[in-house]
């Protein structure tokens, strides 16, 4: 059964809600999650060991690595995270978002790290 959550205020500035799409049996260490953020709500800084990959589905987000300026993204738009890249994403100011997140566990279990919260600043600084 799939189980949908609030995303964690650690994890999240604003409201992001979780819905589980598939998690794989090992020996598979696959996971799918459908990501649902309201206007202004975004991930904090994270990582994830093996990479993600993201594809938006409805509204109108951004998504920044470290270093880069942020980049917005639209329905039909899939971005590719390296493992370990430091990066956030989330729904543009005004806009909601949905995307498709997808990543894998490491050998140790672990599918992200976070770090902290974005600022303001950077939430609402220039797009390339």
């Amino acid at each position: 059964m799939r189980a949908c959550r609030k995303g964690p205020d650690s994890w999240f500035t604003g409201t992001v809600w979780i819905d589980e799409v598939v998690t794989g049996a090992a020996p598979s260490r696959l996971k799918a999650n459908l990501v649902s953020f309201e206007p202004g709500a975004r991930t904090a800084w994270h990582t994830h060991p093996v990479g993600q990959a993201l594809h938006v589905l409805t509204g109108l987000g951004i998504v920044q690595l470290k270093g880069q300026s942020a980049q917005t993204i639209r329905p039909g738009d899939s971005v590719w995270i390296d493992a370990g890249e430091v990066h956030w994403h989330g729904a543009a100011p005004g806009h909601t978002m949905v995307h498709l997140a997808i990543q894998e566990k490491d050998e140790h279990g672990v599918d992200v790290v976070w770090l902290d919260h974005v600022t303001e600043e950077e939430y609402t600084g220039p797009r390339a």
